[in-house]
């Protein structure tokens, strides 16, 4: 153990302790900007400066390790000049539009300026002026990034992409994307942790809710909107609602007050997902000899692409379901067309995501299956519909709670775990079991795969079917996972795969607080939905057997292999052959 004392309180801590640390356990705020424990302790942005008795020096508290006897000052006069210099310094080069930034009213440097009580700057304004292609999902403004490095430690050590690296020297030194790439051009997965982790505007999502409020006021156009399993953990957060009050029936009738047409579940299509991903999981079990091994979930966009950019050669391994997303557009616009006696060129369908990714697959040319221009019209995220409540004075405190609306709003416990890292693949075992076994299993016999370990691994048997499995989050553990299977160091039969850290619970599009991970929360939200639904099979879904009967006969029929699946070839990422 080392003591040292901070600010002339005693504190011991383990050796190998930051001052940052130590300072925390003794109750010591230190403000950092750059800062993300075990990802980026680079001091670059100095804000979390410290003085320690007998050095003339100020250090950065994040990478500095405490000394025994160490005599530490976090607000004498010279750290406090020192903190809100650097501040200064920051602002100078960083376009302060505040009102018209999304960030507003959540941005580490706001928060953090007028912390130092800074109210004036006294340098004079320089910042970066940088052309970007404003339709692609993922937004970078050149004239807020403050060069914290966060963007580029997320992506080259969780995501494993380097898409992003330090440009130029000196006092033009920038953060852009790598090789002098545009980003249009780069193997980016769209998966939106740079998002999630930039302490300021510098990247965020298109904003699509423009688009998205014309279509609602559009008098031509019917407005279906379909809600994905881990909006309904998350939504509130942006808010300020308690999660008590955030619920899926409140936030049922808050997408309602906009104005839509109908409010449907993607739960229930997640529910279809796994009948044709498990049907398609066992067919190929039946036929091992004609498939390439493991069958791997394609509900992920971002985890598409990045299989796509780095190891094209796996892509047969896909699972050629749509996911829930795309599924349930082609489902709006054919079955749901049908049933209301509509023309399917006027359905508008909108999905509300946790993720950046949709807005990029919703996009995809080939994704148009139901014949009425694309499955998916556009897609937000959550951050997005809560700024949507916000600009129409919508306050879901104030509502009462709503359904959905039917048949297509009808969702099990099992689609509700989708948003959950294993949820996927939990799901698909509990339809696996009862096709092969002819019952139902206990619905949490399959618990082994959640958790938020990066990898997980499991083998079961079902019906004398040895069945090998793995589920894997963020895509430096699917890298890891696929470098396991081509080295021959492990075999599986059916793999999960997520590009978010804790699977869709941790997505992109989800509202963002500062340094705090919150996927694992949301994801257990997700779990207790589950448990509290009287639905825990997807097989058992009414709505979905209703859809079969009616219109898509049984898995992997004719006219479910037209609407409900798809072909990863049909389509390239950039240097894709």
């Amino acid at each position: 153990m080392v003591n040292l004392t901070i600010n002339r309180k005693k504190v011991q801590v383990k050796e190998g302790t930051s001052i940052l640390e130590a300072a925390a356990t003794a109750g010591i705020r230190i403000p950092t900007l750059c800062y993300l424990k075990e990802i980026n302790e680079i001091g670059a942005c100095r804000v979390c400066v410290v003085e320690i008795k007998g050095k003339d020096t100020l250090v950065a508290a994040c990478n500095t390790m405490v000394e025994e006897g160490m005599e530490v000052f976090t607000n004498s006069a010279k750290a406090i000049h020192a903190r809100r210099t650097n501040v200064e310094f920051i602002l100078s080069r960083h376009n302060t539009n505040c009102t018209s930034c999304v960030r507003s009213g959540n941005c580490s440097l706001q928060t953090l300026a007028n912390d130092l009580n800074i109210g004036h700057l006294p340098y004079r304004r320089h910042y970066e002026k940088k052309p970007w292609n404003r339709q692609f999902p993922l937004i970078r403004n050149a004239g807020k990034c403050i060069k914290c490095m966060r963007c580029v430690q997320i992506c080259e050590k969780v995501q494993t992409l380097n898409i992003w690296d330090i440009v130029s020297t000196g006092r033009r030194t920038s953060v852009d994307v790598s090789e002098g790439r545009r980003i249009e051009d780069s193997s980016c997965a769209v998966c939106g942790q740079c998002v999630t982790h930039c302490p300021v505007g510098a990247l965020h999502e298109r904003d699509d809710v423009e688009p998205f409020m014309n279509a609602v006021y559009d008098p031509d156009k019917i407005v279906v909107v379909q809600i994905a399993p881990a909006v309904r953990a998350a939504w509130g957060e942006g808010l300020g609602l308690p999660r008590n009050m955030a619920t899926e029936k409140r936030m049922v009738a808050a997408v309602r007050a906009l104005g839509v047409d109908y409010v449907f579940d993607t739960n229930f299509t997640a529910d279809l997902t796994i009948m044709e991903e498990g049907t398609e999981l066992i067919e190929r079990l039946n036929h091992r000899e004609d498939y390439q091994w493991p069958m791997y979930t394609s509900c992920c966009p971002g985890w598409v692409r990045f299989l796509k950019s780095q190891y094209p050669e796996q892509i047969p391994n896909l699972s050629t379901a749509k996911s829930p997303q795309q599924m349930f557009g082609a489902v709006t616009k054919s079955y749901y067309a049908k049933l209301l006696d509509v023309d399917p060129n006027r359905i508008y369908c909108v999905s509300i995501m946790p993720c950046l990714a949709k807005k990029h697959e919703c996009a995809i040319p080939v994704m148009n299956d139901a014949g009425a221009g694309p499955d998916v019209d556009l897609s937000l995220t959550t951050r997005e519909l809560d700024r949507v409540l916000k600009s129409q004075s919508i306050v879901p405190e104030l509502l009462a709670e709503e359904e959905f609306d039917m048949p297509l709003g009808v969702g099990s416990g099992a689609g509700v775990i989708f948003g959950a890292t294993g949820g996927v693949m939990e799901a698909a075992l509990r339809t696996a079991y009862f096709v092969l076994e002819g019952h139902n299993p206990d619905p949490d016999a399959f618990a082994m795969v959640r958790g938020m370990d990066g990898i997980k691994e499991t083998e079961l048997t079902i019906a004398g079917i040895r069945v090998r499995a793995a589920v894997a989050h963020g895509l430096g553990n699917a890298r890891r996972l696929i470098e396991k299977i081509k080295a021959g160091e492990a075999e599986y039969d059916f793999v999960e795969i997520m590009a978010c850290p804790g699977g869709c619970a941790g997505g992109g599009g989800q509202p963002i607080l500062d340094g705090v991970e919150l996927a694992d929360v949301r994801g257990k939200n997700l779990y207790a939905l589950d448990r509290k639904n009287t639905l825990r099979f997807s097989h058992e879904n009414p709505s979905v057997q209703a859809a079969y009967d009616q219109y898509f006969e049984k898995p992997l029929s004719h006219v479910a292999h037209k609407l409900l699946h798809t072909d990863h070839n049909a389509w390239k990422m950039p240097g894709e052959e």
